[in-house]
């Protein structure tokens, strides 16, 4: 009776063992996957209508190319927000460093408009609907350490689902 108790534990502990090394590769491919290749981000809200739906996209976005190269006008890109740092909107590059912009301000409450000059290491983000979206217009210039990652595909819905390029600005 107590080599087959011992059997049985023996056993147990070894698949224990399995499953442990299992799930331990799979939470470091998961790790590495999300921190360093690519995620999925959820878009919602009226401010890149009529490129994403008013009722959210999920959309696929990569975190390579941001170590190699600097963000193109026309890019969407996920960004880490300035106000919020919990929050990570998604926004089409309008102006990369060194790019005079102007742009009216409110443009639901007044005309003002104001022109400014992108810093070195910073881009000009705006969502596609300008009258109702929070972005550099509010926060000002956003730097390329906030940039998560560019928006490569919309994953859902499906009927819509394909890639999403810059577009000319």
């Amino acid at each position: 009776m107590a080599s087959l108790s011992s059997s049985f534990w023996t056993t147990a502990s070894r698949e224990a063992m399995k499953s442990g090394v299992f799930i331990a590769k799979l939470y470091c491919f998961l790790h590495v996957t999300t921190n360093y290749l690519g995620f999925m981000a959820y878009a919602y809200g009226p401010s890149m209508t009529p490129t994403l739906h008013l009722s959210g996209n999920v959309l696929l976005a990569e975190r390579i190319s941001k170590r190699y190269r600097k963000p193109s006008r026309g890019d969407i890109v996920v960004i880490r927000s300035p106000e919020n740092p919990n929050k990570t909107p998604i926004k089409r590059v309008v102006g990369i460093e060194g790019d005079c912009i102007s742009f009216v301000v409110d443009p639901v409450k007044s005309d003002k408009s104001q022109t400014i000059v992108v810093p070195k290491g910073h881009v000009f983000v705006q969502g596609d609907y300008t009258h109702n979206s929070r972005d550099s217009r509010t926060f000002g210039p956003v730097p390329y350490g906030l940039i998560q990652g560019r928006v490569l595909w919309r994953v859902w819905p499906l009927r819509d689902f394909g890639p999403l390029g810059p577009t000319p600005t």
